[in-house]
């Protein structure tokens, strides 16, 4: 039971960071530059996306705390890559990100997917340390 609820904190924490980085991305494109912060009108929505993103950063973290608390590293680690395939295809797939979709770059998302797979589909070492 243990190792679903650390799956499941992992699963959160890639979630999180996902749309965080999502969230960055579509402020940071809709914000001055920092040497015109000053002089050029701000986005208030931007402001606000760019706080909940780092909110969704530290919700991330404390996601993967919890999760390293259940699933071994090895496994844990390898599901932080999702986040890489899951943020490509988001922003490739989503117009307001105007990123360009590729077969190449959608072949690299297909072989961490895999890789993901391959790591997590063989059963888990039984853990030695003896739960208090």
């Amino acid at each position: 039971m243990s190792l679903r609820r650390g799956l499941a904190f992992a699963l959160g924490s890639v979630l999180l960071g996902s749309a965080a980085q999502l969230g960055m991305r579509w402020s940071m494109t809709r914000l001055p530059p920092p040497e015109q912060m000053l002089d050029a009108p701000i986005d208030p929505s931007a402001v606000v996306v760019v706080l909940l993103a780092i909110l969704a950063y530290a919700l991330s973290m404390l996601s993967w705390l919890a999760a390293l608390r259940d699933v071994p590293l090895g496994r844990a680690y390898s599901l932080l890559s999702i986040s890489y395939a899951l943020v490509y295809l988001l922003a490739a797939a989503l117009p307001a990100f105007n990123e360009d979709f590729s077969l190449f770059k959608s072949l690299g998302v297909a072989l961490v997917i895999l890789g993901v797979v391959t790591i997590n589909s063989r059963p888990a070492a039984s853990n030695l340390r003896s739960d208090l």
